[in-house]
């Protein structure tokens, strides 16, 4: 990925906050020389003094059976809010551009065993269904619902190299820096809204 030094994230620490705020990510492997991806939600993982993503495939996606036959370098991309910004915004006239955040990542995949993605469901569950009322988790599940694990797949990426570019406006002085949040809390879609408030955290 392109990464300016401006906008160049090196804290992993950082890094691994976005990628759990912004969990549903984009998996790159290539079949015969073409790229395919597959969009998932995925968990970030610390085992010893490793990091995994792991997630899980429909068995009916063929994608899945690239890890099992190449276990060459995967590309997992997750993105945050983005927009566009208005040279109109600025003090001295410039050029527009597109604000953003993307994490890249690179790893070495390989298959779970069912126990391994078992374990993985529940964490899942656990992360995005603890705090409802009446929860879905895998322990109140019944049996026959279980026996659906049979038609996923489960994956771990042993992570090997992490990119991560923030193109927040930190090149602009300090009143077009917020000139730029405010104009984008006026836009009407989400994402200007997110990314203001990205912007503004970040001051």
């Amino acid at each position: 990925m392109y990464t300016p030094k401006h906008y160049k994230v090196t804290d992993f620490e950082e890094i691994r906050e976005f990628i759990q705020n912004n969990a549903f990510g984009t998996i790159v492997t290539t079949k015969q020389g073409k790229p395919i991806a597959t969009h998932l939600p995925l968990e970030l993982h610390k085992q010893e003094d490793d990091y995994y993503i792991t997630g899980h495939f429909a068995y009916a996606n063929p994608q899945w059976k690239t890890f099992e036959d190449d276990n060459e370098n995967v590309l997992v991309m997750y993105q945050g809010p983005h927009a566009y910004i208005s040279s109109s915004w600025y003090t001295s006239e410039n050029v527009p551009t597109w604000n953003y955040q993307s994490v890249h990542i690179y790893g070495i995949a390989s298959i779970m065993s069912e126990q391994e993605l078992q374990e993985d469901l529940k964490q899942l569950l656990q992360k995005y269904e603890n705090h409802r009322k009446k929860p879905a988790l895998w322990e109140n599940l019944s049996s026959q619902t279980k026996k659906q694990i049979k038609g996923i797949v489960g994956f771990k990426i042993k992570i090997q190299e992490v990119q991560a570019a923030y193109k927040l406006s930190q090149n602009r002085n300090e009143a077009d820096y917020q000139n730029i949040i405010d104009k984008l809390y006026e836009e009407k879609d989400l994402n200007s809204q997110q990314l203001a408030d990205v912007m503004k955290n970040r001051k």
